[in-house]
């Protein structure tokens, strides 16, 4: 595995980025190549909300329309990134802000019907990320990504693509040695509330089928269940700890680590 981490910021941590940034910041002066990618759903609701329309979720996952779809571009493509971006170029980053429209990164079609315009990963054209990393760059990625299977004029080349999802499949696609989802919870937790450490990746599917795992849970478990195939070990931490991505590079038994061996 090469010297890369693949990291998901959860929207509740882009609000704190100081403690996550000084962490990275550290991996980083350590020799570690950083690959981001976060999230904003807090923020996208709220812009709803400010427009009049009306959210909902299915199985953790925004429902986006067409109308949504505008807002939900707007906001993580443009006001979530570069705050995000500019935070941590402030902080002495080399950060480059862009979305998986850029470069045709993350290249997707449209799931399920009850999602509309959420969209399945198809292809991760890397390029874009490799040429950054390897001129010294961090690039931070917001997940929205390129529809190619529109067809009509009427179908939109954007789509809204979970930022689970995209942190694993770059992950899978990089061969990262670890993929790190920075929460606000301690980790997995079993059906009476305790993190499990350490999780086979041969059990995932079956913690979702059994509703152990609900809401945001479920796509990073999906996503864990992505990178672990290709033989990315995968950690779910509470991004709001101090130390918390030094704590769970170094393995130092923090949240709940997702495994094809399940150590």
């Amino acid at each position: 595995m090469r010297k890369l981490i693949v990291i998901k910021l959860g929207g509740s941590i882009i609000d704190r980025k100081d403690s996550a940034i000084l962490g990275i910041l550290e991996l980083i002066q350590q020799g570690w190549s950083v690959v981001i990618v976060h999230g904003g759903g807090k923020l996208v609701t709220q812009w709803m909300n400010n427009q009049g329309i009306d959210t909902q979720f299915y199985q953790g996952e925004r429902i986006t329309d067409k109308q949504s779809l505008e807002v939900v571009i707007a906001v993580l493509a443009g006001l979530a990134n570069k705050e995000t971006t500019a935070a941590f170029c402030a902080a002495g980053v080399n950060a480059v802000g862009l979305s998986g429209v850029d470069g045709a990164l993350i290249q997707g079609s449209p799931r399920d019907n009850q999602l509309g315009y959420v969209g399945k990963i198809e292809k991760v054209n890397s390029v874009v990320l490799e040429t950054l990393l390897q001129a010294g760059f961090v690039p931070i990625i917001s997940p929205i990504g390129l529809n190619t299977a529109s067809e009509k004029e009427s179908d939109p080349l954007l789509l809204n693509i979970n930022g689970d999802t995209v942190a694993g499949e770059i992950a899978a696609e990089m061969k990262a040695a670890l993929l790190l989802f920075l929460t606000d919870v301690n980790g997995v937790q079993d059906a009476s509330g305790n993190v499990i450490n350490h999780l086979d990746v041969k059990k995932v599917d079956e913690i979702v089928l059994s509703k152990v795992a609900q809401g945001g849970m479920i796509p990073k478990l999906k996503a864990c269940e992505r990178a672990a195939q290709a033989n990315v070990v995968c950690r779910i931490v509470d991004g709001r700890k101090p130390q918390a991505v030094l704590s769970a590079v170094n393995n130092r038994n923090t949240g709940s680590t997702i495994s094809a061996s399940g150590r």
